[in-house]
Order: C-alpha cells, then structure tokens, then sequence
C-alpha cells in the first residue's frame, strides 16, 4: 500500500471537477490537485452523446474539456480507471481501488449520477441501449446504421434528443412514455404540445399514457410489451428515464443525504464534513435566490458548481446564487434553452409564436417569474434571470 499527500481532491470526472480544476488554478492556487475518476477518459461533456456523437460526423467531433495536455500543462494530477473506494473525512484521507491512500486538506465530491435502469422481464437483451457514456453512443449508432425501428422509452430529454437524432439514419422511431406528451413534466402543455408536433414531423409515433410491461426476444430484443398489452415490433430499444445521484461514497463516509437523495450541502455548496464540498449531479444545497432545496442534472450548472466549489476551497465563502440554465437540440427541428428550474407553477404567458418556433414561455407563480423556456428568443433570458434573481413582480409579458 502506497500513501501520498495531496492539497486538493477532486473526486469524480465530470465537468464539475473540470470546471474546479480550471478555476483553482485561475485563482492563483498553486499547490497539489489530484481528480480520480472510475472514467476511461479525462472529463468530457455529456450532452453531445445523446446529440453530435449519433450524428454523421461524430468521429470528429472532440468532446474533452480540457485540450490536450492540459492537465500536464496546469500540474493537476489525473487518475483514470481508478476510483475512491473510501472517504475517510475525519482522517482526512481517501482510499482507492488499488489500495493507494492520498491525505487531503479539502476535497469535492462530484460523482454525478447513475443511469436509472428498467427492471422488467427481458430487461437483459441485447439491443437495449442505455446512454451515459460515448462508448454507449458508439455502440448505439453502430447497431442504428443497421436497424429499421426503434423503441424510445420516456418522455425525457433523453428520449426526445435521441429520437429526433435516430430518424436522421431512415430509422422509425417510437416513443413510449407514461405522460401525456413529451417534456410535459418539466415545461407544461404549450412545449410538449409543440415538441410532439416536431417530433411527428420527423415520423416519430409517440405512444402516450403507456409503460413498459416487458421486452421480448431471444438473445436479442426484437419488441415492446406496454401494460395494456400492446406490442411494438422493434430492432432496437433505448430506454432514457432518468438518473439517481451516486451517493454511495457520501454515505459510507458518513455524509449526510438530503431529502431529494443528493449530497447535502449547505448554500456554499460545503457537505456536512466542513473540508468537504460537492458539486455536479451528486449536489443537492439550499438555494437562496429559489428559497429551497434544489439538485439538478445539467451540464452547465455542474460546471458553475465546480467554479463555486473552487472558490469557496479556498476560503471565498460565497453562496452559490447561478439561476441554472440548460438546452436541448432536438437535432435541426429546434434549440429549447430554459432559466429556473420551477418544480411548479400556476400560470404560463407566452410570447411570440409557438407555431413559428420563435416563442417564450415564461413560468409564473403568485405573478412572480420563476423560470421561462424560449425558442429562438434567447435575448428574453436575461430578463428572466433577473426576474428570477430578484423576486421582482411579473413584467415580461408587458
């Protein structure tokens, strides 16, 4: 067993370690960092995996991000195909696979999220994709050039990106979901109204109001059972509805986990072990501009936590007040870029036009802005981050 010291401990290969990594050093921070990620790879951005790496010129599109030789170049110390088994937060010290122990001063877990599996009958065939990684990409776009049909599970971000992306090899996509409409859920009728419309533009049949009962086939799937007893032919399936924050560290170490199953944090994104901080997926803080508990998924707002988290590493002690902002491109149909996040709210006002695409839906609750999605009208977000931020009344629709 080797040991070794080190001043900072990233653990995790996501943007937000990136992100922490990037900003300690633009701080003036000069001492030791070391990122440990279970991951192949250095960190890489996640969205174009569902996007640019189902594409056409996918070989060539570079997803690290940091450029080659970076890490060198920044003296920060990267891990791959290792892991911390176990956290230590008293002694200050961190087990690896491999039995190594590195002593830290501070640290940040950002360990992200893990792909929510679908436990039902044939479950184990092949042909079920689930993307987290490029390799999953890789492996579905491989078995894509060659189907005719796929089965889309959810009405998630997932499901749509990649289905919208799917038709673009000739493939007939179905999607089955247990919503009304696609991205209901998270945005409400008048976007998942017009998301459904693009998506059946591009052939998509959307099976709505339904759930996966069981996938049939002999070694490799070859259909879709709903509960209703429909089925759907299919060559393959990629099921997308949701993640749950991997935690596991966190809990054996003795850290407390929040009420949404985060890693707890308090509004300077510091765990209930004072050295310790989290970012990323894993993160569940209190937020003072949205006055409540909040944990997201979403690549921009991991990478503003890790700046945070950088920070506040080295004694800044400031709140992290970033109004979390996020996209998805459904292929070439459209650009959603939205500002909140609102776990509810009690009325929409749309501007512009949704069936022009150039619109936005601003989210209100008690005539207070608490989030806005656009489509073609970035310049409305600014606006609603400062609605947002504030606690100002509603004037976007005026």
């Amino acid at each position: 067993m080797t040991e070794s010291n080190v001043d900072i401990l990233l653990v995790g290969g996501g943007v937000a370690s990136a992100a922490a990594a990037a900003e300690l050093r633009k701080q003036g921070f000069d001492g030791s960092i070391t990122l440990v990620t279970r991951e192949l790879l250095g960190p890489y951005h996640r969205p174009p995996i569902t996007k640019a790496l189902l594409g056409p010129d996918a070989d060539a599109h570079d997803i690290a991000v940091h450029p080659e030789g970076w890490w060198e170049d920044s003296d920060v110390r990267l891990l791959t195909r290792s892991a911390v088994v176990a956290l230590d937060t008293a002694g200050r010290t961190a087990t690896l696979a491999n039995k190594s122990v590195l002593h830290f001063q501070r640290a940040l877990l950002a360990t992200g999220a893990m792909v929510r599996r679908l436990n039902v009958d044939g479950a184990a065939l092949e042909g079920i994709h689930y993307l987290r990684a490029p390799g999953n990409a890789q492996k579905l776009r491989s078995h894509a050039a060659h189907a005719r049909r796929a089965v889309l599970v959810g009405g998630s971000f997932i499901a749509t990106e990649v289905a919208a992306s799917l038709t673009a090899f000739g493939v007939h996509c179905t999607m089955v979901m247990p919503e009304r409409a696609p991205l209901e859920t998270a945005f409400g009728a008048t976007v998942a109204d017009h998301v459904s419309g693009l998506l059946r533009s591009r052939g998509v049949e959307l099976v709505c109001g339904e759930q996966v009962a069981a996938f049939s086939g002999e070694g490799q799937v070859d259909g879709v059972r709903t509960i209703s007893g429909r089925h759907i032919p299919t060559d393959l399936v990629v099921v997308g509805i949701g993640a749950v924050p991997d935690t596991k560290l966190a809990k054996a170490a003795g850290l407390t986990i929040g009420p949404t199953g985060g890693i707890a944090c308090d509004a300077t994104l510091r765990t209930s072990a004072e050295h310790v901080y989290a970012a990323g997926d894993a993160c569940e803080y209190d937020s003072t501009v949205h006055r409540r508990r909040l944990r997201l998924e979403h690549e921009e707002h991991a990478i503003a936590q890790g700046v945070t988290a950088a920070r506040n590493m080295l004694g800044a002690a400031v709140e992290h007040r970033e109004i979390p902002y996020f996209w998805t491109d459904l292929a070439e149909l459209a650009r959603l870029e939205y500002v909140g996040p609102a776990d509810e709210w009690d009325s929409e006002r749309v501007a512009g036009s949704v069936g022009s695409g150039d619109f936005t839906v601003w989210y209100l609750q008690d005539d207070r802005v608490v989030a806005a999605l656009t489509s073609g009208r970035k310049q409305d977000l600014d606006l609603a981050r400062q609605l947002i931020a504030t606690g100002l009344p509603d004037v976007a629709g005026e």
